[in-house]
């Protein structure tokens, strides 16, 4: 980490994002990318993020395939209760649930993995009590919510970042 060049690897992942996107590698895209690389870069300095310290890696693989299954599953789940007839015990509404985890880039990546899953929604997350608010889309059965979120997403989080 330089003082011209804070975190590298956010400049070339945005450089190379950049690129992508234009669909161009000209000299012209090539230099405002790089200039908004490193415009990123050191906006990120600004927000002094805490170092990232995996402490089981090999975690995450087995956490993105059980995300991808889900995002499957919910998007199925989903579509049977938009195009489905009407059943009588289907509500949607909001729910709490306490979570043990206080890792800032474990809450991050929980708060990706709700958002992405059709039907449910991340709301808010109070961090003195360590309460979680989130919308789910069939909220019939709130203990298995609870449940879902603490053993399948929570626990793996917490494998990988506390």
């Amino acid at each position: 980490m330089t003082r011209w060049l804070p975190y590298p690897l956010v400049s070339l992942a945005l450089l190379v994002l950049w690129l992508l996107l234009n669909q161009s590698l000209g000299p012209g895209q090539f230099i405002l990318g790089a200039a908004l690389a490193v415009g990123g870069a050191l906006a990120l300095t600004a927000l002094e993020p805490p170092n990232l310290r995996l402490r089981r890696p090999g975690a995450i693989l087995e956490l993105s395939f059980l995300v991808i299954a889900d995002i499957v599953r919910s998007n199925v789940a989903v579509a049977r209760i938009i195009l489905g007839p009407r059943r009588p015990d289907e509500t949607s509404g909001f729910m709490s649930i306490p979570l043990e985890m206080r890792a800032p880039y474990g809450l991050a990546a929980l708060a990706i993995i709700i958002t992405s899953t059709p039907g449910t929604l991340w709301v808010g997350f109070d961090s003195a009590r360590g309460i979680l608010t989130i919308h789910v889309l069939d909220l019939i059965d709130e203990a298995s919510w609870i449940a879902t979120i603490k053993q399948r997403y929570e626990r793996r989080l917490m494998e990988i970042f506390e």
